[in-house]
């Protein structure tokens, strides 16, 4: 997603006014609470997770665990088998596609998470749908996070209601395009205290020309903040992810709160016209128990569910 950023600015109302007045003392209290934490002594290295507790959301087989979104179908249509498997990569296509004809599709996973790190490594290849709906879409895909209830999404819904990672290819004549970039499809986001007025948000990662492997990571925690992270390194961050704005048609009113902070959501990944390839989707649950007396305990957990402790029963005397 990303048309012409500047033209999408929304005019705000007096109500927005008293909602930005809010979501900027929130920030305040974030600000205050990191420049504390700032002044404090050096955290210690953050604990390491094993390799055993990524969950692999892409099995490399075939889409078990996903279910597709393309606007002007139903849910469940896998329209033109846009999304498909082969040889391991999990494909966006269009060669069984007359014409685009802005028929924007998702593939969601099928649980809602709230705190967590997700890998997506990706490639852009060949050339952009017949009907595509301009050159803002070229090498343009993304992963969303924090979006609706897929159930919730209308036939002709274009874009979830979500936050989404934005990725770019290069145009390999020597301009730069970043990736890991953030637009924000009925959502809003604070960026150094204040409600960003526009849709996307460029990132400062490098430029990716042809069709080699990014690897893009984000660090999400809640409705505090974000992080993206373009081959390792830290290329963008923001925070209070909330419902708002525009840049999302066809869509139920009732799924968009807005001034609503959002706390987690669905994950997805975006058909947007250019071909692109997926070989893997990964996350580490940042959310469990955080008890050290339970046998399911994880030092590198950020956000407590004591429901999900579990505790060794006491053996019986005899």
């Amino acid at each position: 997603m990303g048309r012409n950023r500047k033209l999408m600015t929304e005019t705000r109302t007096s109500g927005d006014t008293m909602r930005t007045a809010k979501t900027l003392a929130m920030a305040c209290v974030l600000l205050g609470a990191s420049s504390v934490l700032a002044q404090s002594k050096p955290k210690p290295a953050a604990p390491t997770a094993p390799s055993s507790d990524w969950i692999e959301l892409f099995n490399g087989r075939d889409l078990s665990g996903w279910t597709p979104k393309i606007s002007k179908h139903e849910l469940g249509e896998n329209f033109a088998d846009t999304f498909r498997v082969q040889n391991g990569v999990l494909q966006v296509r269009y060669d069984k596609y007359q014409n685009f004809d802005s028929q924007f599709g998702h593939l969601f996973y099928q649980t809602p998470y709230s705190y967590y790190r997700l890998v997506v490594e990706y490639r852009f290849v060949g050339e952009q749908a017949k009907g595509h709906p301009g050159a803002w879409a070229f090498r343009n895909s993304g992963a969303m996070l924090h979006s609706q209830d897929p159930k919730t999404i209308t036939r002709d819904q274009d874009f979830p209601i979500s936050i989404e990672g934005q990725f770019l290819g290069g145009k390999s004549d020597g301009s730069a395009r970043s990736t890991m970039n953030v637009c924000t499809p009925g959502t809003e986001i604070v960026v150094n205290g204040s409600l960003y007025p526009e849709h996307c948000l460029d990132s400062a990662s490098r430029t990716f020309d042809g069709d080699q492997w990014v690897r893009a990571e984000f660090l999400v925690l809640g409705s505090g903040q974000i992080t993206h992270f373009v081959n390792g390194k830290k290329v963008l961050e923001y925070a209070l992810p909330q419902f708002g704005g525009g840049v999302v048609h066809n869509h139920d009113p009732a799924a968009q709160p807005t001034g609503k902070l959002i706390e987690g959501g669905y994950i997805s990944l975006q058909s947007e016209s250019h071909p692109i390839d997926f070989r893997k989707v990964s996350l580490l649950n940042l959310a469990g128990c955080m008890d050290p007396k339970a046998g399911n305990y994880r030092a590198y957990y950020v956000k407590s569910e004591p429901a999900t402790c579990q505790y060794a029963r006491p053996a019986s005397t005899p």
